[in-house]
């Protein structure tokens, strides 16, 4: 297994690491009911899709 020849200081680790972060979610507003909902996901609310229904919530 390799061995580092040299100390890598916490300065150097630290901005190697500066893109190791968490992305936000991508929040959109459904069409039909108004609840927030992630991008390209069935509303959890109402069961909507892009303008259509494709789970019938009626039923739960």
């Amino acid at each position: 297994m390799a061995h580092p020849k040299h100390k890598i200081s916490k300065q150097r680790r630290d901005k190697r690491r500066t893109h190791y972060k968490a992305a936000v979610p991508q929040l959109a507003v459904c069409s039909n009911c108004g609840a927030t909902v992630l991008y390209h996901h069935v509303c959890p609310e109402c069961g909507y899709y892009r303008g259509r229904q494709v789970i019938d919530k009626t039923e739960a």
